[in-house]
C-alpha cells in the first residue's frame, strides 16, 4: 500500500487539476474533500458557510479528511484552509505525503478573481481580505512534507509534484 498524496495549498493553486492528473498517472483514486463534504451535508460548501457557518464546516472538514485518510492508495486535493488546523495537519503529515502547492498570491488572484462558488470572494474587498488570509496560512503551508511550485503549467506541477512524492516515499521505505 501507498501512503496517499494530500495536496495543500491556498485557493488557485490548482489542487483539483493537479490531483486529477496526478491520481491518473498514480493509477490512484482522485478524492476532493471539498466534493465529500457537500455529498455528506447534502449542500454546497457555500451553502454551509451561509447558513451554518464557518466553524460548523470546519469541523465537518476536519472530520472527513480524517476518515479520508483511511483510504489507502488515493490522491485528496483539500480545501484551502484544511491543512491550517493544527491537529488536521499533524494527522494528514503523520499519515500521508502532503504536498503544498506553492504560488504567490497575485498568480492565485489572477486565477480564482472571477469565479462565483467560492464563499471567501463575497463580501467588500475580497483581494485585501484574501491576501490577509493567504499571508496567515503560508507558515501552515509550509509545514507540507513537500513543496512544489505551483505556477507552472499544470503538467509541470504534477512532473515535479510526483517525483518528489516518489522521492519521499522511497525515503520512508527505506526507514
Amino acid at each position: 500500500m501507498r501512503e496517499s498524496l494530500v495536496l495543500v495549498g491556498f485557493m488557485g493553486a490548482g489542487k483539483s487539476t493537479v490531483g486529477r492528473m496526478a491520481a491518473q498517472r498514480l493509477n490512484a483514486a482522485f478524492i476532493d474533500s471539498d466534493a465529500v463534504i457537500e455529498a455528506r451535508a447534502g449542500k454546497r460548501i457555500s451553502q454551509i458557510f451561509a447558513e451554518d457557518g464557518e466553524a460548523a464546516f470546519r469541523a465537518l472538514e476536519r472530520a472527513t479528511i480524517a476518515d479520508l485518510v483511511r483510504e489507502p492508495d488515493a490522491v485528496i486535493a483539500t480545501g484551502g484552509g484544511a491543512f491550517v488546523d493544527p491537529n488536521t495537519r499533524e494527522l494528514l503529515n503523520r499519515t500521508s505525503v502532503t504536498a503544498y502547492l506553492r504560488a504567490p498570491f497575485d498568480v492565485l488572484w489572477n486565477r480564482i478573481a472571477h469565479g462565483t462558488e467560492r464563499p471567501l470572494l463575497s463580501g467588500d474587498d475580497p483581494r485585501g481580505r484574501l491576501a490577509a488570509l493567504f499571508e496567515s496560512r503560508i507558515a501552515s503551508y509550509e509545514q507540507a512534507r513537500i513543496v512544489v511550485d505551483a505556477t507552472l503549467p499544470a503538467p509541470q506541477v504534477v512532473e515535479e509534484l510526483l517525483h518528489k512524492y516518489h522521492e519521499c516515499t522511497r525515503e520512508q521505505a527505506s526507514k
